[in-house]
């Protein structure tokens, strides 16, 4: 595998949901481009909680990473075996599990496949870009607006951090919160679903951040510091940092949210790091569905 876009997505989503009849399928949303945001729901239990990846379109590998999290825990579910020590027909009948696996469809197309001169976006896009057609460490949505900057969460003190003036690469969070399609979708889906839990799966840096200007739960560091125990990652108390997905989800919900920080290098990570960076993930992400108050 050189890349996992869109098109790839689609066709993983309608292998496992023939393999595993009991996955619930449903769109939550569309990209700006019109390409649907899915949502893959597994398990059966009163607890929900949501995993998401590539929110960031040079930080796709989050997608494949989850979605093989995804088969092989339904994989382990239809055969009623525990997985790694855990038992995972008890998990799901006590856990709900949604995965977003694509947040940003349109910013992966972009950054693993570049722009033609017919694509809408095209003249802007090289514009934002320094007219380079080079989308490699494009982080933004199609727009040139940083996803993670666009939630209602001190929204105006991370404008004014950024300093950002307008579209790009990354950094721009907008003319206002929730202005672009994909928010909008996570930001709807977590308001219809009240998840006990969000993880947000970024990419580099191997580490966890659990904590949003003291709105963040009591028991939020104790949870950031078993993940990081099964993890090897570093639990990370976070300032000077506003706006995004997990920050939103704390100061909405008053609940657990996490940004990990998958893997360490540059972004784009090297797809030759995908079966370590599966090893790094797994444990954190059952640990998850253990996590109790």
């Amino acid at each position: 595998m050189t890349t996992y876009g869109y098109l790839k997505l689609c066709d993983e989503m309608t292998r496992l949901c023939e393999s595993y009849p009991f996955l619930r399928f449903q769109f939550i949303g569309q990209s700006v481009m019109g390409r649907n945001i899915a949502a893959l729901v597994i398990g059966t239990g009163p607890r929900t909680i949501q995993y998401n990846a590539a929110f960031h379109a040079n930080e796709w590998i989050t997608t494949p990473l989850l979605m093989q999290f995804l088969e092989d825990l339904a994989k382990a579910y239809a055969q009623g075996i525990d997985w790694r020590g855990h038992q995972i027909r008890r998990l799901l009948a006590e856990t709900t599990l949604w995965v977003i696996p694509m947040v940003n469809p349109d910013g992966v197309e972009l950054v693993q496949q570049g722009v033609s001169q017919d694509h809408p976006f095209c003249r802007e896009l090289l514009d934002w870009n320094q007219g380079s057609f080079d989308f490699r460490n494009w982080k933004a949505n199609i727009r040139g607006v940083d996803l993670n900057d666009q939630f209602p969460a001190y929204w105006e003190v991370e404008a004014a951090r950024r300093g950002q003036l307008g579209p790009g690469e990354r950094d721009y969070g907008g003319t206002a919160p929730l202005t672009e399609p994909e928010a909008v979708a996570l930001a709807d889906n977590a308001l219809s679903q009240c998840y006990e839990m969000i993880v947000a799966l970024h990419t580099q840096g191997q580490e966890i951040y659990w904590n949003y200007r003291d709105y963040e739960p009591f028991y939020s560091e104790t949870w950031a510091n078993q993940l990081a125990a099964v993890s090897g990652y570093q639990a990370v108390k976070l300032s000077g940092s506003d706006a995004g997905y997990k920050d939103w989800f704390i100061q909405e919900f008053r609940k657990p949210g996490f940004t990990v920080e998958v893997g360490f290098g540059v972004n784009p990570l090297p797809v030759e790091s995908l079966p370590v960076l599966y090893e790094e993930i797994v444990p954190l992400l059952l640990e998850g569905l253990e996590l109790k108050i």
